[in-house]
């Protein structure tokens, strides 16, 4: 199937931080897992997939997160939906993890001397090419950067259907993933909480048009 490319553009165009949502609008259920499905099938590096997707929908959770999260205090009690996005700590993601194994063996299904081959490429990208063994916050970071992969195809999969969205970084860390483990089970040795986004119909026009530097004043060709 072939989109036009203005439409595409269009879909940029039409998406902006929504900072509050019509609370009576609600997103049809096939919408809402189009755009999960395009987190789904969301790239990462080695296509290690180091996130978990929460769809958080209990309103009295999320007034609960709301009162550690600046960054969405209109937008969590008015969004049709928010996507609270996990990312595994540091000793899933390391090139010997048992999480690594599986990985290849029961989703990506490697034959045995590719997993070997695999396994001592990302060994060494891990420990010389990005230096990512010399703490676990460091290989964290990594894993943690390509969960923002699946967030930027969540918003450009909802701007293409009319969906608005807001991504939210604007909240307490360790208050969130405390309140997470509390009610909702979240193991924090397994996961770390990495950002909100939240999606829904915007009640207000933006604020302003949008406004970025010139291609030419972000690109540079080396020829």
């Amino acid at each position: 199937m072939t989109i036009a490319k203005q439409a595409i553009l269009d879909a940029f165009q039409f998406r902006h931080a929504c900072k509050e949502f019509d609370a009576e609008r609600k997103i049809a259920g096939a919408d809402f897992e189009f755009i999960l499905e395009t987190a789904r099938l969301s790239p990462s590096s080695f296509g290690l997939e180091p996130w978990r997707f929460l769809v958080v929908q209990n309103p009295q959770l999320r007034e609960t997160l709301r009162q550690f999260t600046w960054g969405g205090q209109k937008q969590l009690p008015t969004a049709s939906h928010v996507v609270l996005t996990l990312v595994r700590k540091s000793h899933f993601m390391r090139y010997d993890s048992a999480y690594l194994q599986y990985m290849m063996r029961e989703v990506q299904h490697y034959p045995e001397d590719i997993i070997q081959l695999r396994s001592g490429l990302i060994e060494k990208f891990q420990r010389n090419d990005f230096d990512l063994l010399g703490s676990e916050r460091t290989l964290t970071d990594w894993a943690t950067r390509q969960t923002y992969l699946p967030l930027a195809n969540m918003m450009t999969a909802a701007a293409l259907i009319g969906i608005d969205s807001c991504p939210i970084e604007g909240f307490e860390r360790a208050e969130i993933e405390r309140i997470l483990a509390e009610q909702a089970g979240v193991d924090l040795e397994r996961w770390a909480a990495a950002y909100m986004v939240a999606f829904g119909y915007r009640k207000n026009p933006p604020p302003r048009p949008k406004t970025r530097q010139s291609l030419a004043q972000v690109v540079e060709w080396l020829e």
